[in-house]
């Protein structure tokens, strides 16, 4: 199976899958765009196999490009694991402090955002696509944590994964106008004059918004593999019937 194991030390294990042809529906992970349920299942099952765990601990969001987040309990253990029906509903970030539960998050695209505290014991994913860059999910969600989860935000480390690169990342000007609103984005933008496009990095963006939360930038990492241009990554963008990586971390107990 194709992984991407960003870290996996004996306390945490973080990564992502990417595209693979030798795998039922080229390693799609996504129960909501998908051919035949019963692939991704298989697919989410020798997923397990690599990291050691059960498919009923992967928790799963029902993701709405929104600015929700939800922390996870242990009562939330398999949530979305196996039917769509039991996912945690309109919600793109999850966190936990409970051992043994992979939490998950699904992009084509969009970027992942993956990190965790070692001081607390807490671990989370983001979904942050254009609008919910927009939204700043991510630094709403560091906020949170420190002020309502008692975290220091020099405690954290951050994996950024891979998305669309700014070259591939054409809009027009109205979404260009909603970046531009955020009033720290402008060095993460140009304009094209051969396709009249505005080009957004929203990894930098996203990478920005860690920053303005307090980590340092010393502890923010970025996985820079463009999901359109690389053969391993599933692009929305050049496909809209594409599967979806699935961004991943554990704490282990």
């Amino acid at each position: 199976m194709n992984i991407r194991k960003y870290l996996n030390n004996e306390r945490f294990i973080l990564g992502t899958t990417m595209k693979d042809v030798t795998a039922l529906e080229e390693n799609n992970m996504a129960l909501h765009v998908c051919e035949n349920p019963k692939n991704i299942l298989e697919n989410r099952k020798r997923l397990a196999e690599q990291l050691q765990c059960n498919l009923d601990d992967f928790v799963c969001a029902n993701q709405t490009h929104s600015a929700n987040f939800h922390k996870v309990t242990a009562a939330d253990k398999g949530r979305g694991a196996r039917l769509l029906d039991t996912a945690i509903k309109d919600t793109d970030a999850l966190y936990t402090f409970e051992p043994d539960l992979l939490l998950c998050s699904f992009t084509a695209d969009c970027v992942p955002v993956i990190f965790y505290n070692e001081k607390n014991n807490l671990v989370g994913v983001v979904h942050s696509g254009w609008q919910g860059t927009v939204k700043e999910i991510t630094r709403k969600l560091f906020e949170y944590l420190k002020q309502h989860e008692h975290c220091n935000p020099n405690d954290f480390h951050v994996q950024i994964g891979s998305a669309l690169s700014q070259e591939k990342f054409e809009v027009d000007e109205d979404v260009y106008k909603k970046f531009k609103d955020l009033g720290y984005a402008n060095d993460f933008m140009y304009y094209k004059n051969e396709t009249g496009k505005f080009h957004i990095d929203n990894q930098l963006t996203v990478q920005k918004q860690c920053e303005l939360a307090g980590i340092p930038l010393e502890r923010i990492s970025i996985d820079r593999t463009c999901t359109f241009l690389n053969p391993d990554g599933f692009s929305h963008r050049e496909d809209r019937n594409t599967g979806r990586h699935l961004s991943f971390i554990m704490r282990k107990k």
